[in-house]
């Protein structure tokens, strides 16, 4: 059986390598590859998905990534498996392909051997992901019990938003027509209510809790 797939990467680099890993497997052919998932829904759009199998891609890439392409995949184009194959190994990204039915996610530091075994596994109907991941996503698990009962204000979800979005304090004083001083308290209090350490956990906290999705 020839299995036809679909690559999106911005990285050149990576699409070669890929290739050069897939000369060693001819069961696998590349139909074509895209820089970002705009381009593959394009295509798809326009070709349909009859003849492919398996789409691999990134999550970070311009126009539109990984996370929203196997969001409208899965609700256009449903028999089309896809693997994620990323350095981004966050709990809450994976939490959130997880819930868009996502057939497969390995590292991009994974070996040959395990990438070309998720797409074995994965064209053949099941699903595959490497240890790392796995461990990644059940700490995120663990951790969103953990954080559930934390009931923020509409004001600090303002905050927390600004802040991910790398305002300043000034700035987010300026947006939300505060006072510098009142902006530090809240974002102290953020930091203690959240039981994180820094602006970068209220950042990871703020994509968590889907405060980046718009």
């Amino acid at each position: 059986m020839k299995y036809n797939l679909i690559i999106a990467d911005d990285h050149k680099m990576f699409i070669d390598g890929l290739l050069s890993i897939l000369s060693d497997a001819p069961e696998f052919s590349v139909t074509t590859t895209a820089k970002n998932g705009a381009q593959v829904i394009k295509y798809l759009d326009i070709n349909g998905t009859k003849d492919l199998h398996l789409l691999i891609t990134d999550l970070s890439m311009p126009e539109m990534d990984g996370i929203e392409l196997n969001r409208i995949i899965k609700e256009k184009y449903p028999t089309l498996k896809t693997l994620v194959v990323s350095m981004h190994i966050d709990g809450g990204m994976i939490e959130k392909l997880i819930q868009n039915n996502v057939d497969g996610y390995v590292p991009k530091n994974a070996e040959k051997d395990e990438l070309l075994t998720a797409m074995r596994t994965i064209v053949k109907g099941e699903k595959y992901f490497s240890q790392e991941i796995k461990r990644a996503y059940t700490d995120a698990i663990f951790d969103n019990k953990k954080q559930e009962k934390v009931h923020l204000t509409d004001r600090e979800k303002e905050v927390l938003k600004l802040i991910a979005d790398e305002y300043t304090t000034q700035e987010i004083a300026d947006e939300l027509f505060l006072s510098k001083h009142t902006i530090e308290s809240y974002r102290k209090n953020l930091i203690s209510k959240l039981q994180v350490k820094n602006l970068a956990g209220l950042t990871k906290h703020a994509i968590k809790i889907g405060l980046l999705d718009s």
